[in-house]
């Protein structure tokens, strides 16, 4: 058995269940059928979706469950044994969930990545099947002398275990005589029973009989930007893009584009995203909106990859030299932002893999080559790649792309449409990647049916789009956040973009300002990871008619935006941004996702939810609860009551307790049921910080 010999500080994770670590062999109970002798099922964190790891992040905390009972009315525990990646050994006590179903759980904030070991220990706990039946028992004068004698008995066998304090084995000593002394009356073993003291000592070393020992099974921790960060969408060709004197435009390049670095690390950034940075084909290129007929001065679509200047492994010359990829990469870093790069696997008609490989695509009977299509809309400039012809010859060259990339600084690849791909592509691809470099991180544009996007979160995906830009109601929103938090946090982590160059929703066209600020309020707060495109700040809402897409849409035109006059007239969303983020950075509460907890108001249009973090779990040993409230009727003022469970923090219902707006600065003294006014116009949310009691 391994012994951990680490001190609580270098623990490589945070519980409020630790126990001291027992070998549960001395306790096992026989096993000659499929049926345990106390039964376990159901162990979570697990995926439905094939033979994968559940996964966490460093840091976070996750819920560690069990079905577990046993016949009659005998009491029962249940412990869970962790052992880290690099061999420390854990034991942490479960609670039950009294939810009807048998459920156990317990948190664990885990901080090291790597692959953990975990199984659940279940047994007889025979403490607390004595002091059960004892407290009922001697209260009632019934079978009181067998009742203290049995608890004698108890007191005794645990006096004689030799890993007890030897504090804890004379006051059991003393209570064992207690109970057998006739001059102690049944009133006063009663309190000997009931004794919390006593309690405690059997709830960090229990008396066990009948042990049964779970399967041993195993959870993936990857780094914390796997699961946490706030991403910044921006085509670098448009950032510091100039019109010339004869109206045709001059690109931005890596160093004009750095120079829109600052900006992004100041709003509270984390992540940069970029579109893909490659030569853009100039076979069947896009025009304005879409259009089949691109003009001499027409950039095209970035996601058309490929020309005779260069595949998915060069930068397109207008951006610069792979030489200035990489010095932006560097600035990047240093102003505190990794860099995102799209990885999208098609090619324009005149890539480079259409001449040398040919079967990597699909002929039509014509002899033409099929090209990409998401009815209705049609990529006459894209071809889409079969993976069923030369698999081996194509997993190959994306392997080798994707290691060419993160040779220059790349550590995040965000990948378009994951889901028109194999799933066992991905499968080998993540893998491969990840067992040589564990840092890498691969978010999946997933927006598909709910099989395909779980399934590609499982096979290795570490984060996905979902589908928050179109729940945008109260009860759509509350389905919605709970299930990401409770029904696939265990293999799904969502990355909430209030809006991408293809995603601008009825809600944001029609909403006004409000609904900008209400949106990026929700996704900051709702998930650990969300994303903005650039132009939310500025409020950019005029669609393309009968679409979802913003007209004069970037993927096919440079994009010239004042970002510093808009700032100065008060008509950019970026000092609200960047305060969202400062309040995600300051509040661990945050950066969770399975501890969002939905609340109730008396109003259809008013969401109300909170995110509690114990102290136990926290990365600085204070707890943090943060509630959120949020009119998602954009066009109106809604007063009402707020219906809080404060039980989900600690506060007993009908308590007081201290709240600070995080937005506004405003105090107030709440309770479990509160009166708000949301006016869309000026505030349409309150982010409010539980205060702890002085």
């Amino acid at each position: 058995m391994v012994t951990t010999t680490r001190s609580a500080r270098s623990r490589p994770w945070r519980s409020a269940s630790a126990l001291p670590v027992r070998d549960i062999r001395a306790w096992q109970a026989e096993r000659d059928t499929a049926a345990r002798r106390v039964p376990l099922a159901q162990p979570s964190p697990a995926v439905p979706w094939g033979d994968y790891r559940p996964k966490a992040f460093d840091g976070e905390v996750v819920p560690f469950r069990v079905t577990a009972f046993r016949e009659g009315h005998d009491r029962i525990g249940v412990h869970l044994r962790l052992f880290s990646p690099s061999g420390d050994e854990s034991l942490h006590r479960l609670r039950s969930l009294d939810d009807g179903f048998d459920r156990w759980q317990t948190e664990v904030a885990l901080l090291e990545q790597g692959i953990w070991r975990f199984r659940f220990e279940s047994f007889g706990d025979d403490f607390a099947t004595w002091e059960h039946a004892a407290s009922l028992k001697i209260a009632a004068g019934v079978d009181a002398a067998l009742m203290r004698e049995l608890g004698a008995l108890l007191f005794d066998r645990a006096t004689a275990e030799k890993g007890r304090p030897v504090a804890e084995r004379r006051t059991l000593a003393a209570a064992a005589a207690s109970l057998r002394d006739s001059a102690v009356d049944d009133a006063a073993a009663l309190v000997i029973v009931e004794d919390p003291t006593l309690a405690g000592y059997f709830r960090q070393r229990p008396l066990m009989s009948l042990a049964t020992v779970g399967d041993d099974l195993e959870l993936l921790v990857e780094r914390e930007r796997a699961g946490v960060g706030a991403w910044y969408e921006f085509f670098p060709r448009s950032e510091g893009a100039r019109r010339l004197k004869d109206g045709t435009v001059k690109s931005g390049t890596f160093r004009t584009a750095a120079k829109r670095l600052p900006a992004v690390a100041e709003m509270g950034f984390d992540v940069l995203y970029l579109p893909p940075i490659h030569p853009i084909g100039t076979v069947n290129r896009k025009g304005p909106n879409n259009t089949l007929e691109a003009g001499p001065g027409d950039p095209g679509s970035p996601w058309a990859i490929g020309s005779a200047a260069g595949g998915h492994d060069t930068v397109h010359p207008d951006l610069g030299t792979l030489a200035d990829f990489r010095a932006f990469v560097r600035s990047a870093r240093a102003a505190g932002l990794e860099i995102a790069l799209d990885l999208a696997l098609q090619a324009a008609p005149d890539h480079p893999w259409v001449t040398a490989h040919p079967e990597w695509f699909t002929t039509l009977p014509d002899g033409s080559i099929a090209y990409a299509e998401n009815p209705p809309k049609k990529y006459q400039d894209i071809y889409p790649v079969n993976f069923d012809n030369d698999p081996a010859g194509i997993r190959a060259e994306v392997l080798r792309i994707v290691r060419h990339w993160i040779a220059q600084g790349v550590r995040i690849f965000r990948v378009d449409n994951p889901h028109t791909k194999p799933l066992q592509f991905w499968e080998w691809l993540i893998g491969t990647v990840t067992a040589e470099d564990p840092d890498v991180v691969f978010l999946a544009e997933a927006f598909t049916r709910p099989a395909p996007l779980q399934s590609l979160a499982s096979a290795g995906f570490q984060q996905s789009y979902t589908y928050f830009a179109w729940r945008n109601t109260k009860a759509e929103l509350e389905e919605f956040l709970s299930a990401l938090a409770h029904e696939t946090d265990d293999f799904v982590r969502p990355n909430l973009f209030v809006n991408t160059p293809d995603i601008l929703t009825e809600y944001l066209q029609f909403g006004g300002r409000a609904a900008y600020r209400i949106r990026a309020a929700i996704a900051a707060t709702a998930a650990p990871s969300y994303g903005v495109y650039a132009g939310y700040e500025l409020y950019e809402n005029v669609a393309r008619p009968g679409s979802e897409e913003n007209i004069d849409n970037e993927k096919y035109e440079y994009k010239f935006r004042d970002w510093a006059g808009a700032e100065e007239h008060g008509d950019s969303l970026a000092p609200f941004l960047a305060r969202l983020n400062d309040i995600r950075r300051a509040h661990p509460a945050l950066r969770q996702l399975r501890n969002l907890s939905v609340h109730w108001s008396d109003d259809d249009a008013i969401l109300v939810y909170a995110k509690h973090l114990d102290a136990a779990l926290s990365p600085d040993g204070r707890s943090d609860t943060v509630i959120v409230v949020v009119n998602t009727d954009p066009h109106s003022v809604r007063q009402t009551m707020v219906h809080l469970d404060t039980r989900a923090w600690g506060v007993e219902p009908g308590s007081p307790f201290e709240v600070e707006d995080l937005v506004t600065g405003a105090r107030w003294t709440w309770s479990d049921h509160n009166y708000v006014m949301l006016d869309a116009f000026t505030e349409p949310v309150h982010i409010l910080h539980v205060k702890e009691p002085r």
